[in-house]
């Protein structure tokens, strides 16, 4: 089986999923990941990555029932499975030792 991997933009959107647990869909996650960038996001890139993240393990979909308000629509909510959970787990470990290695410099 092929390692999975984990690009910049999914691992946000798969934090982004962590943190709203079972509350998680496309236009929340992209609300509270342009709130937290600073940076404009266009919704289909979301999506892209959910289905990448789904695809990959990493996370579960689940719909919500018919509501009048989304014309009948339903959501599609997304929560972080244990193998998405131990990947960012991995991550963070990764980053958090690269971090400790960087010289005390001053800049100052």
């Amino acid at each position: 089986m092929k390692q999975q991997t984990l690009g910049e933009f999914e691992e946000l959107v798969l934090l982004t999923v962590a943190a709203l647990h079972n509350d998680a869909y496309g236009v929340v996650i992209l609300e509270k990941l342009e709130d937290r960038t600073k940076k404009k996001i266009n919704v289909s890139a979301i999506h892209v990555a959910l289905k990448r993240l789904e695809d990959k393990g990493f996370v579960k979909s689940r719909f919500g029932g018919i509501t009048t308000d989304r014309g009948g629509r339903r959501k599609k909510f997304y929560s972080m499975t244990a193998f998405g959970k131990r990947m960012l787990d991995s991550q963070y470990e990764l980053r958090a030792s690269l971090y400790k290695e960087i010289p005390k410099i001053s800049f100052g």
